[in-house]
């Protein structure tokens, strides 16, 4: 079961609006690439095909086996140690910008640059 929605809620109250908005725009148009190198989508408007929160997409569809919101597939199931959703997982998503890590897509709180999915979910993007 995915984390309550208000439990999203809280962590975002916990930053400041413009360090939000700072952190959002660090993570637009970043890659996402798991760590058996499978290319999962990037960090974009709903509008673009490669993008995470783009429902009817290849990568934001929750019935695409390369989505990481497919509960059931092994990029967004809760026990998956590829999926950023599995609190345990040591080998999450990573998020990378010019072909640098910048941060590990992971609900992991213990992790070091763990970035939450329902943090960028929550992003305004252009």
């Amino acid at each position: 079961m995915r984390a309550p929605i208000l439990a999203v809620f809280l962590s975002l109250a916990a930053i400041a609006p413009a360090q939000a908005e700072q952190l959002c725009s660090t993570y637009t148009g970043a890659k996402i690439v798991a760590d058996d190198g499978r290319y999962l989508g990037k960090v974009s408007g709903t509008l673009d095909p490669e993008s995470i929160l783009n429902k009817y997409g290849n990568y934001g569809s929750k019935y695409s086996s390369t989505s990481i919101w497919n509960e059931y597939g092994q990029y967004g199931g809760e026990y998956s140690g590829l999926s950023p959703f599995n609190p345990y997982a040591r080998k999450p998503p990573s998020l990378m910008q010019d072909k640098k890590v910048i941060g590990r897509l992971t609900v992991n709180k213990t992790m070091t640059g763990a970035v939450s999915p329902y943090f960028l979910q929550k992003c305004k993007y252009l």
